[in-house]
């Protein structure tokens, strides 16, 4: 049963999952070894790096594994932000002899825009194809933004706000026609869907382990074998040449096991059910008030992005100190402006800005569903 409001203190709620999520237990106890014991460079020639070389390559076999890809293929990184940016611009440096136009959509995630936009500066051509109101690309709209000088397609594989799956596999194969590289940005699917990098086609793939339990500050790009990427970070011969620094080990080694269990994709069937119950206790409790937002059927199972019409999502989380949940609308100086990648799938103001997106994960229960929507019904019935 759901707590009453206001019987008793609330424990809080983490509702965020999208935004970062907890390291679990048994990635933890895989990295203190690598915290505390095994403190060497793994680059030098002594006893003491032996067992860090060793523990790195077990962990690129682990996320190999996971997504059905080659060791030699996954370079470790910094986080998505840097696989993303290793992506972008290592294909355009090394592509300029054939062309510089990449496409991408517009929904897509910062790491990519922003990289984009710089570029842009630089040269580059992007094309930002649009999205229908499911948030949805068309792959045929793809296809049309080709040009002799395309060398890039990069398209996320779940967007993280209204969780609508994009059809990689169908842009790949229109990829693979014109011979063009196709990244996509797998920080969002990777632990949610399962992630196959044949499956999908792709040449590229981005993981981001803070989103799948494991730490923040890593992550790793997956490179198709015989694909030419011009090196990000210039440095020493680490990563086989392709991503200076000497390598975090303890974080390599929880990422190595996130991605190991990231594999047996359990979790997802009770996500959506908790997912659903949520989604079903607010349009019970407010109706014709309420707007969902993203594809129904072709979604993360974790996801969950609802519109309080006519309301501010910024104001509504500030009456739920106890919820974590987050909203893709900007607020500056009183002012909230509409979350972009909803203004990109043509939702009005009137519809977006009361948006709030819950994103769930490993350790949501049902317990917590219920105490949301009860809260829900009670506080903002009570203020309106």
């Amino acid at each position: 049963m759901a707590r009453i409001p206001g019987t008793d203190p609330l424990k809080p709620i983490y509702l965020d999952y999208n935004a970062s999520t907890p390291v679990a237990p048994e990635v933890f106890q895989e990295m203190l070894p690598f915290l505390q014991e095994h403190y060497g460079n793994p680059s030098s020639s002594h006893w003491a790096a032996a067992t860090l070389q060793e523990a790195i390559e077990a962990a690129r076999r682990r996320v190999a594994s996971a997504i059905g890809a080659k060791p030699s293929e996954v370079i470790f990184t910094s986080g998505g932000t840097e696989a993303n940016n290793y992506a972008l611009k290592g294909v355009y440096y090394a592509s300029r002899h054939r062309g510089a136009h990449i496409i991408t959509t517009a929904i897509e995630h910062p790491a990519i825009l922003n990289p984009c936009a710089f570029l842009e500066t630089l040269g580059a051509e992007v094309t930002y194809v649009s999205v229908d109101r499911l948030g949805r690309v068309s792959p045929d709209d793809v296809e049309r933004a080709i040009r002799s000088d395309t060398v890039l397609i990069s398209v996320m594989h779940a967007n993280s706000e209204v969780g609508t799956l994009q059809p990689i596999e169908a842009i790949a194969t229109i990829a693979k026609q014109y011979g063009i590289l196709l990244h996509t940005d797998a920080a969002q699917s990777f632990g949610k869907i399962p992630v196959h990098v044949d499956s999908l086609g792709v040449d590229l793939l981005s993981i981001a382990g803070h989103k799948l339990y494991a730490p923040k500050g890593v992550g790793a790009l997956y490179v198709r074998e015989g694909t030419e990427l011009t090196p990000l970070v210039h440095g020493a011969g680490h990563e086989s040449g392709r991503r200076a620094g000497t390598e975090n080990v303890p974080y390599l080694v929880g990422l190595g096991k996130a991605a190991e269990l990231a594999a047996g994709q359990v979790h997802a069937p009770v996500l959506r059910m908790l997912r659903e119950t949520l989604k079903e206790g607010l349009s019970a409790a407010f109706g014709n008030r309420v707007q969902f937002h993203g594809d129904p059927e072709l979604n993360l199972p974790n996801t969950l992005n609802v519109s309080f019409l006519g309301m501010n999502g910024h104001r509504i989380l500030q009456q739920f100190p106890e919820i974590a949940a987050s909203t893709g609308s900007a607020c500056h100086s009183g002012s909230t402006s509409l979350s972009p990648v909803l203004r990109a799938m043509g939702i009005s103001e009137y519809e977006g800005l009361g948006a709030i997106r819950f994103s769930l994960g490993r350790y949501t229960t049902m317990e917590e569903i219920e105490t949301v929507i009860s809260l829900f019904q009670a506080r903002l019935d009570a203020n309106r």
